[in-house]
């Protein structure tokens, strides 16, 4: 049995499993994105993201209908999984991203996005990005409605800094559980938001934990150090790299994403490497160092 976080008043597991992946490409493979997600369920893993915005066309809600008809194809994986979508970005046209932090679109998307995943409620749903001509506190507002409105049974911000973070604790007190930046072994400037989700126990779910924009073509690619302790243990650069962040934190998740059984295999199995002090120093000088105050960085 995998290892298991706090999300609010849920324990999920210790690594997720990002759902882009298996629809990112045009020419992705629907057959292998199915047996990813089943590989990810008997793996142990519980936790599912994906948003209404991931495509990889212009068209909303690709991601959610291709993980959701996944897992009903898996028996049991409903009862046992919990599941993130997001909402807040758009769409345009050549598969351009936009945002979109009215109340009015927050409300709509997370209707739109129960409706897709065939829920009463969703578990989980964050506000994807703020929205630069949008107060961040009417962002906050709306999903502070959909929680009283029972569309939205918890919620969530994605790519903030503090400030944004402590608005959404303020308006949403109880109710807001997670948090989902960028952090990684490479990409380590959104220590501060980690800081700020510890002390209000909050998750902090890591996007890009193998590297993101650092490290495009692989972890072991730009970090010799991961390469060398992943070569110590005998396993993957990304499943040190997966161990790195669950040992940095109590609130941490990381959501790898995945697009072959083999890959979210390994990803499952992170939680079983135990670090010596060697390891430590070696992945310590590794990427950027924590910086005094927390950036919103864009993928």
């Amino acid at each position: 049995m995998i290892a298991t976080r706090a999300l609010g008043d849920l324990r999920v597991s210790a690594i997720g499993l990002g759902a882009m992946t298996i629809t990112q490409r045009p020419d992705a493979d629907t057959e292998q994105g199915v047996r990813t997600v089943h590989a990810a369920v008997d793996a142990g893993i519980t936790l599912f993201d994906t948003a209404d915005a991931y495509g990889p066309s212009s068209e909303m809600g690709v991601n959610e209908r291709a993980l959701i008809s996944a897992l009903r194809s898996h028996p049991d994986a409903l009862d046992r999984v919990v599941i993130i979508t997001k909402g807040g970005h758009t769409r345009g046209p050549e598969s351009t991203w936009w945002v979109d932090g009215t109340p009015e679109h927050l409300a709509r998307a997370a209707r739109d996005s129960a409706h897709r995943l065939g829920l009463d409620a969703l578990p989980l749903f964050q506000h994807h990005r703020p929205d630069p001509t949008v107060p961040y506190a009417e962002s906050m507002g709306a999903l502070r409605q959909l929680v009283d409105d029972g569309v939205a049974a918890r919620v969530g911000v994605s790519n903030v800094n503090t400030q944004q973070l402590q608005t959404a604790i303020d308006i949403l007190g109880d109710d807001l559980v997670s948090v989902q930046n960028e952090y990684s072994v490479t990409q380590r400037e959104n220590d501060p938001v980690l800081r700020m989700c510890e002390r209000s126990g909050l998750a902090f779910f890591a996007w890009g934990p193998l590297g993101g924009r650092a490290a495009a073509k692989g972890v072991g690619d730009t970090a010799d150090a991961v390469a060398r302790v992943a070569q110590r243990h005998d396993v993957s650069p990304q499943r040190v790299a997966l161990a790195w962040l669950l040992e940095l934190s109590p609130a941490m998740i990381p959501i790898p994403g995945a697009s072959r059984p083999e890959s979210v295999r390994d990803s499952a199995r992170a939680p079983e490497i135990v670090f010596d002090d060697l390891d430590r120093r070696l992945l310590a000088s590794v990427g950027d160092q924590p910086e005094a105050t927390s950036a919103v960085v864009v993928p």
